[in-house]
């Protein structure tokens, strides 16, 4: 079908992805994952490749002009993982989630790293470090909306749910960081073996990353305030959203223009108003933010069940499987271990793990930027772009599935969901 207008698109995804919820709620799964499988079948890849092209209703243009939606919700969400974060809680965690958010992104870094490297050298007779830094670059990126959707569906309570709004919050920014070093230094190896190339400066490569986390953190925190102060003279509750609406707007347009995290930035936000007005006023904000992320979990995983792109799961390859392996056992164990350091609970320390292991839109965007920057690198450059964008495309299908099934599981093992939820 052709030009079907974009209000009739979304008003069919709405209610097709809601009773998909409810459907796959009777599978005991998250309703998350109902939406992403509307979006699957109406989406151009399905089509494609069941040779059933009018179930295609979402179209390549479509997605693309569809997107900015897809930036919305994760500014809502990384407003509301913010404004779960409380210093008084996190204080009372101690150094524990500083330790878990290290080691479970060195964590997954480090495995992927060496796994990567071991495949390289045993099919090649030497480990390729430029591939594998970039695959290990990219490994501690999560998708923190697939973790907020679950938790919030499950009305989930306690330190366990405070961890994970935590570290799925934070690690974002700390991958970042990684990803440029570790992108910056496969290229200065790759340029280094190419006859007669000037080397990149790697201080101003490294830059990069460091500018984007801290004009993150500064405007993001500029805007949190200014949100407050604007926020405390409204007199009608209805009110508050379009205050939230609008700051959550203006970071994203910010975010945009200055090449910051939109997540970070929205996070900043949420995690002043949370830290310097009352409980009762947090509380009202939380309330109309609770009557629109239904809505914007629903149109937010049904666009990225369409994105996904089943023609790339044949070419996952051992490297892709070695790769779902590799980062997942470096995010459970890296974070078992950051936990055991950091001295916190038992529950947490045995299920955060699970919860975090989504990944999806910052870890594609990510290989998209490796792709821009290294297929001009000669032979070396133009097969890791091809490799990584071709792996994490195939991968993100999985971890978006599995990730946040698992995090229902933790939190259901930690007792943190209401009997009336399960």
């Amino acid at each position: 079908m052709e030009n079907i207008p974009p209000f009739l698109l979304l008003g069919g995804i709405t209610i097709l992805g809601f009773y998909a919820g409810k459907i796959i709620r009777l599978a005991n799964l998250p309703s998350i994952i109902g939406f992403m499988l509307v979006g699957l079948l109406l989406g151009p890849s399905f089509g494609e490749l069941s040779k059933l092209p009018f179930l295609s209703l979402l179209r390549y243009d479509d997605l693309e002009s569809l997107s900015f939606l897809n930036e919305i919700a994760l500014g809502l969400v990384a407003f509301t993982i913010g404004s779960e974060l409380r210093l008084k809680t996190l204080r009372a965690m101690g150094r524990g989630i500083v330790a878990i958010i290290l080691a479970e992104s060195f964590g997954a870094f480090l495995v992927v790293l060496g796994a990567i490297a071991t495949l390289t050298w045993l099919t090649d007779g030497q480990p390729d470090w430029p591939m594998a830094l970039i695959f290990a670059s990219v490994a501690p990126a999560s998708a923190p909306a697939g973790t907020v959707a679950v938790i919030q569906e499950y009305k989930a309570k306690g330190s366990l749910t405070t961890a994970l709004y935590a570290v799925v919050g934070f690690d974002d920014g700390l991958a970042i960081f990684i990803f440029g070093f570790a992108a910056a230094l496969a290229k200065t190896l790759i340029v280094a073996d190419m006859p007669g190339s000037v080397e990149p400066s790697f201080l101003a490569t490294m830059w990069v990353p460091v500018k984007e986390i801290l004009s993150s953190l500064v405007i993001g925190a500029v805007l949190g305030y200014l949100f407050c102060f604007l926020v405390r003279r409204v007199k009608h509750n209805s009110e508050y959203f379009i205050l939230v609406m609008g700051f959550v707007f203006i970071a994203l347009g910010l975010s945009t223009i200055f090449h910051m995290s939109l997540i970070l930035t929205n996070l900043v936000i949420g995690f002043v108003l949370v830290n310097t007005r009352t409980e009762a006023l947090v509380r009202k904000v939380g309330e109309q933010m609770s009557s629109i992320m239904p809505m914007t979990f629903i149109l937010f995983f049904s666009l990225a069940g369409a994105h996904l792109n089943l023609k790339a799961l044949p070419q996952l390859g051992l490297v892709g499987v070695i790769y779902i392996l590799a980062r997942s056992g470096g995010l459970i164990g890296g974070s078992r271990v950051g936990a055991m350091v950091g001295q916190v609970e038992d529950k947490i320390k045995k299920y955060v793990g699970l919860g975090i292991l989504s990944q999806a839109g910052v870890a594609i965007g990510l290989s998209l930027i490796v792709a821009s920057e290294f297929r001009d690198l000669g032979a070396e450059g133009a097969r890791i772009s091809a490799s990584i964008i071709t792996t994490i495309t195939a991968t993100c299908i999985f971890f978006e599935i599995i990730g946040p099934i698992l995090t229902k599981i933790a939190l259901t093992k930690a007792g943190e969901i209401p009997e009336d939820r399960l």
